[in-house]
């Protein structure tokens, strides 16, 4: 969003109390945890699945690596904890 005047020309009035959120300095970080937070935990007995590598250019993984980077550095996603993958589709 270039400016909050730009934003609030943009947008319904009814919504100028939550322009703050979609700022540039608001998506830079992730909200303060709160109470509800939890982490996902797997049953007991859950069995890994094995799934196939998809070989990137190297373009496209440098991309990714950027990608993930960037998203770690906000603390948006957070280094996995699980032996499961998930694959990265562009």
């Amino acid at each position: 969003m270039k400016s909050e005047e730009e934003a609030k020309r943009l947008v319904p009035e009814r919504f100028h109390k939550w322009i703050h959120i979609f700022g540039k300095n608001a998506s830079k970080r992730m909200p303060t945890r709160k109470l509800w937070d939890h982490a996902i935990d797997t049953k007991e007995g859950f069995v890994l699945r094995k799934r196939k590598m998809y070989p990137l250019l190297r373009e496209v993984r440098e991309e990714v690596h950027k990608f993930i980077t960037e998203q770690l550095r906000k603390e948006y996603i957070k280094l996995l904890k699980s032996s499961q993958i998930a694959l990265v589709f562009l």
